[in-house]
């Protein structure tokens, strides 16, 4: 238990200010205890102190009605003490304490500047627009108020709007994180009414589907004879499984060249994050990536991007990118095929070949289970070549 000089009357424990004050000894009689203490919800110095101030305050006040009312004063027998009498004797009570609680609102400002450092804008949005939907169908109240009502009303709403079962699974998730997040900085103890909501997750989910082989080539034919910056972008992913937005913020000096041939380094940069921390991984490039990095690099950008038209600010355009190449896509396979098809298809296509899973999962950057895994640098950029050559060659 440690005592704050710059927080007067608390105490912390386990990081959480608590309010604490001797009753005087002549006041002693009104309480059943000769201390107060409790929880100032909060584990940071500033709010603690102007809760530990005003609660102290409250009881000066106080103690001061209780002294005068033990005092042998004229005509007290006259006094309409009834109308004068203060607030009771218990500490603060909960509705004194729960206005102390933050709002939705600021915990989603706390959220932001603490956790928002380095993130990309579409982190702060994703909090600002799911925290907005729930203000806006149950209101900005303080975080200890919402209540398992609150939330059904919420996934109702949400329902109402036509949104699939995956848009909301991602909205009560960040919903979740900034009211977990805010709660665990304010030192609250509570059941989030956010969590363990019912709704049908399958709900409106199209699957995406993988690109058909005979597509793929159809496509990279038509990518050769455009030859321009979209479709260059087009053909380094169709042959490399990469996500869209690891290859749109792409350096050209993420490419390489060595005695085996091309290949690319997929890592974050401040413009572009990561979707994990097993997507970093280098490709050894065959097949159509080979045309793309080659055209990038004769084609040398003064910016540094290997595509600047989806680096014109300071992050990523993802969204850009996959809005014009899905639109471009469709009338080559079909309506529901997108360019994250592609990812889906080189995992097919290492499939049938017999990949190990291992392997696969290296070049496509998803995360193999099992302790083992984490042990080592994986395998030699030789063999990952091997495999995606025997993957993409015509049959």
């Amino acid at each position: 238990m440690t005592a704050y000089k710059s927080a007067p009357h608390t105490f912390t424990k386990d990081g959480v200010f608590y309010f604490v004050r001797r009753v005087p000894a002549e006041l002693q009689k009104h309480y059943t205890s000769q201390k107060i203490a409790y929880s100032l919800r909060t584990k940071s110095v500033a709010v603690a102190a102007a809760r530990a101030i005003r609660a102290a305050s409250q009881l000066d006040e106080y103690w001061f009605h209780l002294r005068a009312q033990d005092a042998e004063l004229p005509g007290k027998h006259m006094l309409r003490l009834n109308i004068s009498k203060p607030a009771p004797s218990s500490p603060p009570d909960k509705a004194s304490v729960t206005s102390d609680v933050p709002k939705l609102s600021e915990c989603v400002a706390t959220y932001i500047r603490l956790k928002g450092s380095g993130k990309p804008q579409t982190f702060r949005s994703a909090a600002e627009r799911s925290c907005g939907y729930v203000i806006d169908v149950c209101g900005d109240k303080a975080l200890s108020e919402y209540i398992r009502k609150d939330a059904n009303a919420f996934r109702d709403a949400l329902v109402a709007r036509g949104m699939a079962g995956s848009s909301i699974t991602r909205i009560f998730g960040t919903v979740r994180a900034v009211t977990n997040f805010a709660a665990s900085e304010e030192g609250l103890t509570l059941t989030n009414p956010f969590g363990g909501v019912y709704y049908d997750r399958t709900a409106g989910v199209v699957d995406r589907l993988p690109i058909p082989v005979d597509s793929i080539r159809r496509i990279q034919a038509i990518c050769y004879q455009t030859d321009d910056e979209m479709r260059w972008l087009v053909a380094l992913i169709a042959d490399t499984g990469m996500r869209l937005a690891e290859a749109a913020g792409l350096l050209l000096e993420d490419f390489g060249h060595d005695d085996n041939g091309y290949y690319v380094h997929v890592k974050p940069h401040q413009w572009r994050r990561l979707k994990t921390t097993s997507s970093a991984r280098t490709i050894p490039l065959v097949g159509s990536s080979v045309w793309a990095a080659q055209r990038l690099l004769q084609n040398g950008r003064t910016s540094g991007f290997a595509f600047p038209r989806y680096n014109k600010t300071g992050q990523t355009n993802a969204n850009a990118a996959s809005a014009g190449l899905n639109k471009w896509l469709k009338p080559h396979v079909h309506q529901c095929a997108t360019m994250h098809g592609f990812r889906h298809s080189m995992r097919d296509r290492l499939r049938a070949v017999e990949c190990p899973a291992d392997i696969v999962d290296q070049i496509g950057g998803w995360q193999t289970e099992g302790v083992g895994h984490g042990y080592g640098r994986g395998y030699p950029l030789d063999v990952l070549r091997r495999w995606l050559e025997t993957a993409v060659k015509p049959t």
